[in-house]
């Protein structure tokens, strides 16, 4: 009895204390409002006390435009802004044509790896049934397990072995296209299914 009312009580200490304290972000607020004001040299902007509506003002002269027909504020000049489209629709075309030429290499080299697994992993599976098959056949007649034990532990060894075989070839084959994939992700190729 004593063990449940001190479980009781600790529980209500717990739930008091909880509800009374102050999340993180609340001490954060409280932090930020008691910090100085810094002076105007060293004061950092943030999201907080960043202007909103006002716009930052640059003493000096106004900037000559560049050989592109921008200007350093980012003011572009009608002839400037009609070259930089004429530039602009030549130089995507042409990376566009690339990656996409690189792209389809990617593609085509990932079918291909593809196809050797497919073609890999129904090799293995083919095998794999002859195997029971012949497994069946032996076990199935007692006579016959009897008179050819010796032979049937022989191709079972070179059976086993084969199948062996066949799956290390389909586990590296699978082991490539990861590798060829991740290589096309890094490249920047997204393979589309």
């Amino acid at each position: 009895m004593k063990r449940i009312i001190s479980m009781a009580i600790g529980v209500l200490l717990l739930l008091g204390t909880a509800a009374f304290g102050q999340s993180l972000g609340e001490v954060a607020r409280s932090a930020r409002k008691g910090k100085t004001h810094q002076s105007a040299a060293n004061h950092q902007y943030d999201d907080d006390n960043l202007p909103k509506n006002d716009h930052l003002s640059v003493v000096g002269p106004a900037p000559a435009a560049n050989a592109n027909g921008t200007n350093p504020t980012g003011e572009v000049s009608p002839q400037g802004q009609a070259a930089a489209q004429a530039t602009a629709t030549a130089d995507k075309k042409a990376p566009a044509e690339e990656r996409q030429r690189a792209a389809e290499e990617w593609k085509n080299k990932i079918d291909d790896k593809k196809q050797k697994v497919a073609s890999l992993s129904h090799e293995l599976e083919l095998t794999q049934r002859e195997y029971r098959l012949r497994a069946v056949a032996m076990y199935s007649d007692a006579g016959n397990r009897l008179r050819n034990s010796a032979t049937w532990d022989k191709e079972d060894a070179d059976f086993k072995k084969q199948l062996d075989e066949k799956q290390k070839a389909v586990d590296a084959a699978k082991q490539d296209l990861d590798n060829l994939t991740e290589q096309a992700r890094k490249a920047g190729v997204r393979e589309r299914e």
